[in-house]
């Protein structure tokens, strides 16, 4: 299984050289309490066969005694496979995964005979974009879209039965698809099970049972013991890896913690990977996540710019007041200035 390329690790363009952050406000990911850990979490459930994607986010929420938790692509409860699970202000960081490729292995039953070499011929044929509408049993809209096929391989023939390894947009249909491949190769086909083990970055390896969860949090709270459960449990740093990011000015992370939008001036530094409207992850520079937000320039655009909104903010993930508002400050100051330069034009007057 090859990892997309967006989860290599970019290149990281300096702005503004030798700026620092004030160790007495906010607290660098790692050295986060455990709680406060849990409430800025992220983990990669190996769902099994049976229960329901949103039964599962309701038992991690009620384990953990969380007040939320939200899951990222809902499988079937006949599927099993790598589920990704925010966990509570982690919520509000759900659009940096929502819309990310899938990886599955299937195992598809042919109605008839089909040699290996016609199989895959037409699986070559449904790689690309194709179109699909969403089956009877759904809870979208019933309306033909386009979806795209990265990969179909044809792993294993075992007579009527094929595994085929998947790589496809979030959205598509492997039923349909395993349905629409039988009409195309003319004997009919269904899909009889089905794996997810990738999800963007996130890879069935690092997934874990929620016993393994639920051992790893009892530890924590009869014993004290944390260290296991922080393994398993990521930050909502870990969950927003693959992202563009900007490291901002501390003197900037409370205005964006009010919904202002990142001016060109806040950045100190920045991945080479911006690109207008790709959604980018505003971090400190003690590497904690403020917010999400939709690029205006590209990385090159920002490093020659002296102002101009780079990112319009979209979602706040970092409590207000986490940072002093430094803005209101100078902006303050910026006004007293103004009337003093007011006055003095007046007396020269």
């Amino acid at each position: 299984m090859s990892l997309p390329s967006y989860c290599n690790e970019p290149e990281v363009l300096v702005r503004i050289a030798n700026e620092q952050t004030n160790p007495e406000w906010g607290i660098p990911p790692e050295k986060r309490s455990t709680d406060l850990h849990l409430r800025y979490g992220f983990v990669v459930i190996d769902k099994p066969r049976g229960p329901t994607s949103h039964e599962v986010a309701a038992w991690i929420k009620k384990m953990l005694n969380l007040d939320r938790a939200g899951h990222s692509g809902t499988l079937d409860p006949r599927v099993s496979g790598v589920l990704p699970i925010a966990l509570g202000e982690s919520t509000k960081a759900m659009p940096a995964i929502n819309n990310l490729d899938k990886e599955y292995i299937m195992v598809m039953k042919l109605h008839g005979d089909v040699d290996d070499g016609k199989l895959r011929a037409v699986l070559r044929e449904f790689t690309g974009a194709i179109y699909q509408r969403p089956p009877l049993r759904s809870a979208v809209k019933r309306q033909l879209r386009v979806k795209h096929v990265y990969e179909l391989e044809l792993l294993e023939r075992d007579g009527k039965y094929a595994l085929i390894r998947m790589n496809v947009e979030s959205g598509t249909y492997a039923r349909k698809l395993a349905y629409d491949i039988g009409e195309v190769l003319g004997v009919g086909a269904n899909m009889r099970e089905l794996r997810r083990i990738r999800v963007g970055c996130f890879t069935e390896k690092e997934a874990i049972t929620l016993q393994d969860l639920k051992d790893a949090y009892t530890l924590y709270r009869d014993y004290g013991i944390e260290d296991l459960l922080r393994t398993y449990v990521k930050s909502v740093e870990y969950m927003v890896g693959h992202l563009p990011k900007v490291w901002v000015r501390d003197s900037a992370v409370d205005a964006i913690c009010h919904g202002a939008a990142l001016a060109v001036p806040g950045i100190v530094k920045l991945t080479n990977n911006i690109k207008r409207k790709s959604l980018t992850a505003i971090m400190t520079l003690k590497n904690e996540l403020v917010a999400l937000g939709y690029a205006e320039m590209t990385s090159d655009e920002i490093m020659n710019a002296q102002r101009g909104i780079a990112i319009k903010t979209t979602r706040v993930i970092m409590k207000k007041g986490t940072y002093p508002s430094m803005w209101k400050k100078t902006k303050a100051e910026g006004k007293v200035e103004e009337k003093q330069q007011d006055n003095t034009k007046r007396k020269e007057q």
